[in-house]
């Protein structure tokens, strides 16, 4: 049986179908920067795992679930140049 795939469909490689690997290897980076910096505090074992989930995970969901099926990267690269560019106000 021949599948015919029309030309504009856009494949998308994910890491275990539900992240794409720029995220994903975005979230082993962040991972790796509050484990080092989790690292340093001399507090206990279960307050660094507390502190852990409150920081990492809003990103974890944020990254798992997008915003309309776009890449969290791109999003955060969309926010820093509204952020970092000249605003336009629009006067009546």
């Amino acid at each position: 049986m021949i599948y015919i795939i029309p030309q504009n469909y856009n494949f998308k490689n994910k890491l275990l179908g539900i992240i794409d690997y720029p995220t994903a290897i975005f979230n082993v980076v962040l991972v790796v920067v509050f484990y080092l910096i989790l690292k340093i505090l001399t507090i206990s074992l279960l307050s660094k795992i507390v502190i852990f989930i409150v920081l990492y995970l809003p990103f974890l969901l944020l990254t798992l679930f997008g915003f309309y099926n776009e890449s969290f990267l791109f999003v955060l690269i969309y926010v820093i140049k509204y952020l970092l560019s000249p605003k336009v106000y629009l006067y009546k």
